[in-house]
């Protein structure tokens, strides 16, 4: 690519002239590379999920109004990955001057030693090509962030060495804001940043100058700004001070996943699942939406903190935790399939446990016993979808005549199926999950395992902390009705006479 671009200042200014390099600011290249991805309706965020109809829409109309927008939502809605794909927006490469820190345009330079250059070297003064990898810089704010860090500072070492007075602008020490110049400059957490760092923000991307103790410096830096922050941090950690927030063009509210479709695929694509090539990984769909409804009813149970959300993060890190528990159960019992069960879940908690914070009500529950509660819930609500139209009768008698059944996650595959066999027509229920009857034994010993534990979760049949399924207590032991009292008692009473009370 780079041999086919002018390489000196001269053939550039040709090129532009004959328009076969476009010259323009970031935010119109931003704006009509996206317009060329609509009029051919390609995917403008690709591996963004659920955001079509809701979020993209509202970007697109940021992007299209060139403005600079900040990102409101809880963590792990995809945040930062909208940002970093704002990247592929960019054009492939750009022209700049060899070794300038904020990637001046040779056409156009801003900072005094790229003028110095163009004016000493004139048409021969090399151009070099920046690509767009390049052009993208992302700060995380943090309360210890300096001005230096964000806008530039000062350098006596570089004035001792050039023999510089330091208000001589080539003392200058440019920082990160500078450096994104004819780029992207993307800040995650905004209200953690120090009200004053945000002044000096707001102060050059809107009036292009800031002093950097007590010297004036003028940038006329053409950059994209664009933030994320959690609605949570605005009271918990800071917030975002007037002035700036008046000079963000657009605030875009994102969300988690809205249905249990989407979110399957979102963990799909995120969660690793391969484990080689010396055992496949074979997950049923059951245990992929017990997996996500386990997040959503998360983010509806009253005793966890809904202000912090819970993380998209939480079934795509439950999931590799999953597979993990089969993966080990598969090596011990010499298995050549990986198939997850819903019991593997349960020994999957520290997956789940540090994914939420817990309001006072869990906090006295304990977080355990939080999840394995939500893991219950998941399960009722994702078998009751499987089952609503099954006849259970056949296999809740069989408990409810004394019989019992003990499985647990390390048991292997042939085993629970020998076991489970003895179990009234608990083999022919698991048709109702999709699983052939003439599957692998790893895949059907996971359907029945499936069937169990939806019994359990409908309460229907009761199970043990050791994976001892039984009947529940009340069909156990049923109420008999206790013998009627007489309602007139006689009280024997001195000469052979009776007193009776009602």
């Amino acid at each position: 690519m780079t041999s086919e671009l002018p390489s000196t200042l001269g053939a550039l200014r040709a090129s532009v002239s004959a328009g076969r390099v476009v010259r323009r600011p970031v935010k119109d290249e931003i704006r009509e590379n996206l317009m060329a991805r609509l009029r051919a309706k390609q995917p403008i965020f690709p591996g963004i999920i659920g955001f079509d109809e809701t979020v993209v829409p509202q970007i697109v109309n940021a992007v299209l109004s060139r403005h600079n927008f900040i990102l409101l939502g809880l963590r792990g809605q995809a945040k930062s990955r909208i940002l970093r794909a704002l990247s592929d927006l960019l054009d492939e490469a750009i022209p700049v001057v060899p070794g300038c820190e904020i990637h001046d345009d040779p056409l156009a330079p801003l900072c005094a030693a790229c003028r110095a250059r163009v004016r000493a070297e004139g048409d021969s003064l090399p151009v070099a090509w920046l690509p767009r990898d390049a052009r993208y810089v992302e700060k995380l704010a943090t309360p210890d962030v300096t001005i230096a860090d964000m806008i530039g500072d000062l350098d006596p070492i570089k004035a001792a060495r050039a023999a510089l007075q330091l208000s001589d602008e080539l003392t200058m020490h440019y920082g990160l804001l500078p450096r994104a110049n004819r780029g992207i400059f993307a800040i995650n957490e905004l209200p953690d940043l120090a009200g004053k760092i945000q002044v000096g923000l707001f102060n050059i991307l809107q009036e292009g100058d800031v002093q950097i103790k007590g010297y004036p410096v003028r940038l006329r830096l053409d950059v994209l700004l664009v933030f994320s922050a959690n609605p949570e941090d605005y009271t918990a950690r800071g917030k975002i001070i007037t002035p700036l927030k008046d000079r963000i063009g657009s605030e875009i509210r994102t969300h988690y996943p809205a249905t249990r479709h989407h979110a399957m695929a979102i963990t799909a694509q995120e969660a690793w699942l391969t484990r080689g090539d010396r055992a496949r990984v074979e997950i049923p769909e059951f245990v992929r939406e017990v997996v996500e409804e386990v997040a959503f009813q998360a983010r509806q149970d009253s005793k966890i903190d809904k202000r912090s959300g819970v993380s998209q993060r939480l079934p795509i890190s439950l999931l590799e935790n999953v597979v993990s528990n089969a993966e080990r159960r598969a090596l011990l019992a010499g298995e050549k399939i990986i198939v997850p069960r819903v019991t593997d879940i349960y020994a999957a908690l520290p997956a789940i446990t540090g994914k939420f914070e817990l309001e006072y009500e869990g906090e006295l529950r304990g977080a355990d016993n939080v999840a394995r509660d939500i893991i219950r819930a998941a399960v009722g609500n994702v078998f009751g979808g499987y089952f609503a139209s099954a006849d259970l009768r056949q296999v809740t008698e069989w408990f409810d005549l004394g019989g019992t059944l003990h499985v647990d996650d390390t048991l292997d595959a042939r085993e629970l199926l020998a076991r489970a066999a003895a179990v009234q027509g608990l083999k022919d229920l698991t048709t109702h999950t999709g699983v052939r009857g003439n599957a692998d034994p790893p895949m059907l010993a996971s359907a029945v395992d499936f069937v169990l534990e939806g019994l359990y979760a409908q309460k229907k049949i009761a199970r043990s902390d050791e994976f001892q399924y039984q009947a529940t207590e009340q069909q156990r032991r049923p109420v008999r009705p206790a013998a009627p009292e007489p309602l007139d008692r006689d009280i024997p009473m001195p000469g052979n006479k009776k007193k009776y009370y009602n």
